[in-house]
C-alpha cells in the first residue's frame, strides 16, 4: 500500500444541504445541536487531478472521535480509508442520518472523487477525512460506509480499526486466479495465485469467450481478464 495520503476536512453545518468547494480557504464552525449537511475544506497534500463524480472509498479501515471540553465542547470524527488508485481526491464524509437515529448512530458515507475513468492495478493509497460535530448532538457513536464494507464506533470517544483487504491486486499480473471453492491448479507455488476469496471487492472476470455486456464504468469493481489456463493477462479498476 502506498504510503502518500489524500486528506481533507469537512465539517457540519446548520441548514440545508450545503456544498463548500474544497477551494474554500477557511472552514466555517460548526452548528449546535442535531447536524444536518457536510462541506468540505481544503485538501492537504497533492492536488487531485480533476476526476470524475463523488463515490463511496473501496474500504475504510479506522474510524476515531476526539472529544473536546473547550470552547463549548467539540467532537471531531476522523476516518480512514483506502482508495483503489493515487488518481482519487477531495475526500469527504457524508451524513445520511435524517434526525436522531434510533440505534444512536450517525451515519456516515465515506466518498472521495473518482477517476474519470479505467485506473491501472497498482498499490491501494490511504485516505482519510475529518467531520466536527458541534456539542449538544444526540449521537452516541459513529457508522461510517465505504463501497465495499461498513464500520461502526459504538462509543464517544473512541477508536476502531480493521485492517485493510490484503490483496490490493497490484501484483496480479502474470498469476493464476483460483474462483472461489476452485482448487489451483496442481504444482503452482502459492505466490503465483491469486484467491477470489482474498478480493472482497466488486469483480468483473473476463474469460477468452465472454463477451462484455456493458462497460459503465465503477471504480471500485476488479476486472480481471483471464487466458485459456486461467492467468491474469490485464486488469483494472473500472
Amino acid at each position: 500500500m502506498t504510503q502518500s495520503t489524500i486528506f481533507a476536512l469537512a465539517a457540519l453545518t446548520a441548514a440545508g444541504l450545503l456544498a463548500v468547494p474544497a477551494h474554500a480557504q477557511q472552514a466555517a464552525p460548526p452548528a449546535t445541536g442535531t447536524p444536518s449537511a457536510p462541506y468540505a475544506g481544503q485538501p492537504v497534500g497533492p492536488p487531485p487531478s480533476a476526476g470524475g463524480p463523488p463515490w463511496p472509498v473501496v474500504y475504510v479501515t479506522s474510524i476515531e472521535v476526539l472529544r473536546s471540553d473547550r470552547n463549548g465542547g467539540l467532537d471531531v470524527v476522523r476516518v480512514r480509508g483506502v482508495a483503489t488508485s493515487p488518481s482519487w481526491g477531495r475526500p469527504h464524509l457524508i451524513p445520511i442520518t435524517q434526525g436522531a437515529p434510533r440505534d444512536g448512530l450517525l451515519d456516515l458515507v465515506f466518498q472521495a472523487t473518482a477517476p474519470s475513468g479505467a485506473a491501472g492495478l497498482g498499490p491501494f493509497m490511504t485516505i482519510e477525512a475529518i467531520l466536527p460535530i458541534a456539542t449538544g448532538h444526540p449521537y452516541k457513536g459513529v457508522r461510517v460506509r465505504g463501497g465495499n464494507n461498513a464500520l461502526s464506533l459504538k462509543a464517544i470517544p473512541g477508536y476502531i480499526e480493521v485492517p485493510a483487504p490484503k490483496e490490493d491486486c497490484a501484483k496480479c499480473l502474470g498469476k493464476y486466479f483460483v474462483a472461489r471453492g476452485a482448487s489451483p491448479p496442481a504444482g503452482v507455488a502459492a505466490d503465483m495465485i491469486v484467491r477470489e476469496a482474498d478480493l472482497p471487492y466488486t469483480l468483473r472476470i473476463i474469460r477468452p469467450t465472454d463477451g462484455i455486456a456493458s462497460y459503465a464504468v465503477d471504480p471500485n469493481r476488479l476486472t480481471l481478464t483471464l487466458s485459456e489456463d486461467g492467468r491474469i493477462i490485464d486488469g483494472a479498476w473500472d
